[in-house]
């Protein structure tokens, strides 16, 4: 990795010098930013939340199965991929709390929450055409956001809006098929759209197949000046198989295998490992202006999810409805600076508060054949989340801005195990938690700014936490807890054409909770004493117009560096001292490179590179896995016919060097098995075809 960051800091020091030629009037710039998160509602030089942006057109550089390689390229975020469908992401953190899913994630879709009251989210029920774009906040949200000291992220999907409709298909190696489609009909005063999208692959791996069907419907109605109502609705049918971690020796002999049978239990293949998964969100919000400086926005939602996991341990049923509702107040108040008489000073205060609830259901039974058979277990549990939160917000002059903000949360959790008599019932209600943030930003001149911010996190145990696949109900888990403390440098040269961003960060978290496995593979949890999480996260994007306007049009380049140095603190769990020992899950190292260029005649070239450093795979740190090199690249050409009809013809290879890794391990696994092949060098195609409604002047 010392290659990959001497290659990183020469790129920073060389781009300004190669672009000293570039006529400024034909640059075609990116647009900045425009920060929700917090509600910010400002442009990202003037937000405190330092929040990364992927755009839906960013984001168009892959063959659209996951999102797994585009939230790879932010620094700091590490999305990893078991197996086709199966999901895992963190953000500065680890993956411990993640055997599968998504935890300690706070995620929104339209302004719902889409993490369950559990503190679990189906990150897998989202395809390519759900979001338009999708913002990232890196540390605690809690002082907004409730329960979570992992980040957050919203995906918005009404961004842009233009009358039209779009048909896109995609096929490629392991019988890749995905097909979206969409359409936008309305007025500004009426907008609607609607999608679906079928996502279908054989895998790499035996015991591999997806299958994702996903369905959105939104809606957005201006009722009059001061108020406005949106409506929005996922649904989404998959099915994907399970093929279980191999051991090294396995996955040297044959990579593409299946788990086999051995410790009592049949493999992969005669359990018929898969998940059966539907999900279904609903939900409107309302906007109301109260008057010039007030308004209220009120989120009401329903959500229920339908899990089947045929395992090779158990048969897994579980039923999880949910429901909640989130409302914003916001005064806003402007007022003309009288040292500048230009210049205006604002004030901001946001009062609210976040209720969930859920009542889900799991039954636990012997796997017969990948269909349920005795009756193991059977618990009921109700889970109850809520947050009352209050954030101000003060600028001064348009250069120095200033946000405060602290939360009041509370969980309770009563789970009953029905399955036995007389019934047995556990309850555990976590403290009132307070989670306060402070982030003060510095315009030092237009082209620097300077950022510090101090916040406190905390999470406590998920559902699938307390009742993990041992079937032991872990109620005795205590919520972790921490304090980051960050600082962030941003600087544009070149008349906005270049963008460099530093950011430091040190967050230690207390009573971490940390992954294990059995014998038989079935994952529990322990609090360990506490980690040490330190970092630095590196950002350069540079638009550049070329020398050569009459052929090219533009060229976008952009770097991301992340170091990792997270270690245990003090922990001891029996005989076993992990005390200063790396966190497993966490690359130290990992650089990502994107480089673009598109041409005036409609062809384009998009290449993508990630590398990451070695991997340690248990708290002993006796195991990792080996670093690798992904490189990516796609070729395609576009073109607008008659300013309503756009086609897009384009074809591409991921793993172009063929690397031998795996994206998603097993951490802690009992038996050494952590390992889950990733594919090999593969290849897609694809045609995309998009009608514009043009208005009639």
């Amino acid at each position: 990795m010392k290659k990959t960051i001497l290659f990183f800091s020469l790129l920073i020091f060389i781009t300004p010098s190669f672009s000293q030629e570039t006529e400024p009037d034909s640059l075609k710039q990116l647009d900045e930013v425009f920060i929700r998160a917090f509600e910010q509602n400002r442009k990202s030089r003037f937000a405190t939340a330092s929040v990364k942006i992927i755009e839906h057109n960013n984001a168009d550089r892959y063959n659209k199965n996951s999102l797994v390689n585009g939230l790879n390229t932010i620094p700091g975020v590490r999305m990893e991929e078991r197996s086709p469908g199966s999901y895992r992401i963190n953000i500065r953190g680890s993956s411990l709390r993640s055997p599968f899913g998504v935890r300690n994630v706070k995620v929104y879709w339209n302004e719902i929450p889409v993490t369950d009251p559990g503190g679990n989210t189906y990150f897998n029920q989202f395809a390519y055409n759900n979001f338009s774009s999708i913002e990232i906040f890196k540390g605690p949200a809690g002082s907004m956001y409730g329960a979570g000291t992992g980040g957050l992220i919203l995906i918005n999907n009404f961004d842009r809006w233009q009358p039209g409709a779009s048909l896109e298909y995609i096929t490629g190696s392991y019988n890749l098929q995905n097909l979206f489609a969409s359409s936008r009909f309305g007025t500004k005063e009426n907008r609607n759209q609607l999608t679906y999208a079928h996502n279908q692959s054989d895998g790499y791996r035996v015991q591999t197949k997806m299958r994702r069907d996903n369905f959105s419907w939104q809606s957005q109605l201006k009722l009059s000046d001061k108020q406005q109502l949106t409506a929005s609705v996922l649904f989404t049918d998959m099915y994907y198989q399970t093929p279980g971690a191999l051991t090294l020796a396995e996955v040297n002999t044959d990579p593409k295998a299946a788990r086999p049978a051995g410790g009592g239990f049949p493999s992969a293949v005669a359990a018929q490992a898969a998940i059966f998964q539907k999900n279904i969100t609903a939900g409107f919000t309302n906007i109301y202006s109260i008057n010039s400086s007030l308004k209220n926005s009120t989120t009401l939602y329903g959500a229920f999810a339908q899990i089947k996991n045929s395992a090779i341990r158990n048969y897994e049923r579980r039923n999880e409805p949910g429901y909640g509702g989130r409302t914003v107040f916001i005064y806003n108040k402007k007022k003309e600076s009288v040292y500048s008489g230009q210049k205006e000073n604002s004030f901001q205060l946001v009062a609210g508060s976040e209720f969930q609830q859920g009542r889900f259901n799991t039954q636990v039974s012997k796997n017969r054949n990948g269909n349920p058979d005795t009756l193991q277990t059977n618990d009921d549990v109700d889970y109850t989340a809520y947050s009352f939160f209050l954030q101000g917000d003060v600028s001064i002059r348009e250069n120095w801005f200033m946000s405060a903000g602290i939360s009041l949360n509370k969980t309770k959790v009563d789970i009953t195990r029905l399955s036995r008599y007389p019934v047995v019932s556990q309850s555990r209600s976590y403290r009132n938690e307070l989670a306060p943030r402070f982030s003060i930003k510095k315009l030092v001149t237009e082209d620097f700014s300077l950022k510090a911010t101090l916040s406190r996190g905390f999470s406590p145990p998920t559902v699938a936490e307390l009742l993990p696949s041992t079937g032991v109900i872990s109620t005795d888990l205590e919520a972790e807890y921490g304090w980051n403390y960050e600082l962030t440098a941003g600087h544009s040269l070149l008349r906005n054409r270049l963008h460099l961003e530093a950011t430091g960060f040190y967050f230690k978290l207390n009573k971490a909770l940390v992954q294990r496995r059995d014998v038989s593979g079935a994952d529990f949890f322990v609090n360990a004493g506490d980690v040490q999480q330190k970092g630095i996260e590196l950002h350069a994007d540079y638009t550049h117009s070329t020398a050569l306007p009459a052929i090219i049009d533009y060229i976008i380049l952009q770097i991301d560096y992340t170091y990792n140095h997270f270690r245990y603190g003090s922990f001891i769990k029996g005989t076993d001292d992990f005390s200063g020992k790396t966190v497993p899950s966490v690359p130290s190292n990992t650089l990502s490179g994107l480089l673009d260029i598109n041409f005036k005649n409609g062809l384009y070239v998009n290449t993508t590179y990630y590398a990451a450093s070695r991997i340690f795979l248990n708290d002993a740190n006796t195991a990792s896995a080996s670093p690798y090199h992904l490189l990516s690249s796609r070729i395609g050409w576009k073109k607008a016919l008659k300013k309503k009809y756009k086609i897009n013809i384009y074809a591409g290879a991921d793993n172009l060097l063929d690397e031998k890794y795996s994206l998603g391990n097993d951490i802690n696994a009992a038996a050494n098995r952590f390992y889950n092949a990733a594919p090999e060098r593969n290849y897609y195609a694809g045609i995309a075809f998009q009608w514009i409604k043009v208005s009639k002047k």
